[in-house]
């Protein structure tokens, strides 16, 4: 399906989950708790576990954001929205757009297990009960679309079974993450090592994925930011720079040297400015406090890292100038609200970026972060 003489692979397209995706799929044992999606409005995002609606309430809402917000999706997605989002319409979407192939990310699973000290088992379980409904869900172009697992930081045993099984039985490419710690555990804890291990050993990466507020730290602290637009514009690249910031200072990428990771739903323009200011301290005070790292910064970025680009992100210009051009993904985001579907591909087709960047952009770089 080539566009204009480009192929195009989506590095973080989302499904819409069903309301009911966790009362179907859950482990009996737990069919008494299962997470349920909430269906307050046209394609509503919400979700109940333990009794906490996620993403956490704002309070009263906007009028005008809430018109807004309901014209816009009802506009974009209505012809999806018929077919309740199922899987053949994420391949409409898919053609509609241009797409070739496309990972797939979640929507309300990017929130389902955003709370601290939840039950380790109840959180496998949510994770397992997801994977296998994206399992039924990418049937309708399984040759198109991948899956990348959801896994429970809070039961890292599991999460490290739960990536052997969707691998091994479903073919899935990668796994994600929220970039905010759980539990009081930074990434780099080793706690988190067999995690590491395990999607090297497959070579699958880590996708680090934020989305809204929930029960969990977050940069762009909530209580001081009273719009959705603030919180947006903080809160997705400052939680993906605490995440790369901590990963790369705290030695993982020196202990697991062939791991990939990606940081998505965040821009990444604030790349060359963030790897440059961590080597400025590298180079001061570093030797102290890190002296098991080798490589600079920017260098364990080069060499195992990738950050997604945003379809009008003009300011990625720079990224070739600072040695970034293979490390760059392109993502749509769809079915979100601040998107430019069905004219993602088409928008960033037209930024003034040479032809071989946009190559790299749109194919070969997503398809060697996935191993595709």
């Amino acid at each position: 399906m080539a566009k204009n003489g480009f192929k195009v692979m989506d590095s973080d397209m989302h499904v819409m989950e069903p309301p009911d995706l966790w009362q179907r799929y859950i482990d009996p044992a737990f069919a008494d708790r299962a997470p349920v999606g909430l269906t307050r409005d046209f394609r509503d995002l919400g979700i109940q576990v333990d009794g906490k609606i996620l993403p956490i309430p704002r309070g009263p809402e906007n009028p005008a954001l809430a018109k807004y917000r309901r014209e816009t999706l009802m506009e974009k997605y209505s012809d999806v929205a018929a077919r309740n989002f199922d899987g053949v319409s994420q391949v409409m979407a898919m053609d509609k757009e241009g797409l070739d192939v496309a990972l797939l990310y979640p929507t309300r699973g990017l929130f389902v297990l955003g709370i601290d000290g939840l039950d380790p088992d109840f959180a496998a379980a949510i994770a397992r009960a997801y994977n296998d409904w994206l399992q039924d869900f990418r049937q309708a172009a399984a040759d198109r679309t991948y899956g990348v697992a959801m896994v429970a930081p809070h039961n890292i045993p599991a999460a490290v079974e739960e990536i052997r099984r969707t691998v091994k039985e479903y073919g899935f490419k990668g796994i994600f993450l929220r970039p905010n710690q759980v539990n009081g555990r930074r990434w780099s804890d080793s706690y988190y090592d067999p995690l590491w291990a395990e999607c090297e050993r497959l070579n699958i990466p880590v996708g680090f994925h934020e989305a809204g507020r929930v029960y969990l730290p977050q940069p762009a602290i909530h209580q001081f930011i009273p719009t959705f637009s603030m919180f947006n514009t903080l809160s997705f690249p400052l939680a993906n720079m605490f995440a790369c910031a901590d990963m790369i200072f705290g030695g993982v990428f020196e202990r697991f040297a062939r791991l990939k990771v990606a940081f998505l739903e965040g821009n990444c323009s604030w790349l060359p400015w963030l790897l440059w200011r961590m080597g400025e301290y590298t180079e001061t005070v570093g030797k102290a406090e890190y002296p098991d790292l080798k490589l600079k910064p920017i260098e364990y970025f080069q060499r195992q890292c990738y950050g997604a680009v945003e379809c009008d992100e003009i300011t990625a210009k720079y990224m070739p100038e600072f040695g970034l051009e293979n490390n760059i993904v392109f993502s749509t985001d769809y079915p979100h609200l601040d998107v430019k579907y069905p004219h993602a591909v088409d928008s960033f087709l037209k930024l003034p970026f040479p032809e071989q960047t946009k190559r790299k952009y749109l194919w070969d770089n997503c398809a060697r972060l996935y191993s595709l």
